[in-house]
């Protein structure tokens, strides 16, 4: 007769629990926080957020010598012993500019992945983002959800019309308030080269002496080749011009058809937009030539207006010594 095999009977605990408190076991499962030395520790790749030693940076430094690090960091270890920081890379450039060697930090075991979607999510938190930012964010979680399996298709290269699926797109979009449509817009920028894409984050900057781009048409502008891009933006930085959506479009159409030449461009760009306030431009080189050698970039305007100010009262009092 066949020995009938002995039935295993599953147990309700592990052996483990005999020789371990409650409070141990507790312990165990949750998340410890380490000081871990900043030289072990390298920024996310391909972090698309900005870290800039402006303002904000000014009052972080102040408040962490004051405070010390009040959250902190969070990281994981990589396979080469070294660890990658997930969120606070703000916090640890301020400590390095401080001189401090270590930082507190929580870290996570997680795949590539699930690190890219956690990076993404924690920092897309912070109130001012510039659109680049967003792009490249927006890009990477999309990637990282696709190599996921979590979605059913992939990124059309044209923006859709009409929803039919829920995509990664969308789901991106319902997670940090926005549509899967806008998601889309603000992925395609990603196509830009970067003199363009600094003119869109400069909508947001609204720095007075760079052009600036909005959004719509720069998702236009980002199916032209690369250099149909560059020439473009030769002809922007040259002649303080930007195209409208409607010029976009065009620029787009024709980039399409295979007709967008240097010659079209310009024609394109030199026609008067509705809004479009005449501009009166004279060389740089020639300029400076005229000017006083110790000006300040920011008060040549000024000083250009009063010279031409004192030179038309001259020109009236000559005008009127002839009579």
């Amino acid at each position: 007769m066949n020995e009938k095999k002995k039935q295993e009977i599953p147990m309700p605990f592990k052996f483990d629990d005999f020789f371990t408190t409650q409070e141990q076991r507790d312990d165990a499962v949750k998340e410890k926080i380490e000081e871990i030395d900043i030289s072990l520790i390298d920024n996310f790749k391909d972090h698309p957020f900005k870290v800039l030693d402006n303002d904000d940076m000014k009052s972080l430094k102040e408040s962490i010598k004051t405070s010390g690090v009040l959250s902190p960091v969070i990281i994981r270890e990589k396979e080469d012993g070294r660890y990658e920081m997930l969120s606070g890379h703000r916090r640890m450039f301020a400590c390095k500019s401080l001189g401090i060697d270590k930082i507190k930090c929580i870290i996570k075991n997680l795949s590539d992945d699930e690190a890219t979607i956690f990076m993404v999510d924690s920092n897309l938190q912070r109130e001012k983002l510039l659109p680049s930012e967003k792009a490249f964010a927006y890009k990477m979680k999309y990637d990282a959800l696709k190599h996921q399996g979590r979605t059913s298709q992939q990124l059309d290269t044209t923006l859709r019309q009409v929803v039919t699926k829920f995509r990664s797109d969308d789901l991106i979009g319902e997670e940090h308030g926005e549509s899967g449509r806008q998601v889309q817009r603000y992925i395609r920028l990603t196509y830009l080269i970067p003199e363009l894409l600094d003119m869109v984050d400069n909508s947001e900057i609204k720095n007075k002496e760079l052009p600036s781009i909005a959004l719509t048409p720069a998702v236009e502008l980002s199916y032209l080749k690369e250099s149909e891009q560059k020439t473009l933006a030769e002809y922007i930085d040259f002649n303080l011009s930007t195209p409208s959506h409607a010029q976009a479009i065009q620029l787009r159409e024709l980039s399409q058809k295979g007709l967008l030449a240097q010659e079209t461009i310009d024609n394109i760009m030199n026609k008067e937009k509705p809004n479009q306030i005449l501009q009166f431009k004279i060389k740089e080189e020639k300029l400076y030539k005229v000017l006083p050698k110790n000006i300040e970039r920011d008060k040549v305007e000024d000083f250009v207006l009063k010279a031409c100010e004192y030179y038309s009262k001259h020109i009236r009092q000559m005008d009127r010594d002839s009579r």
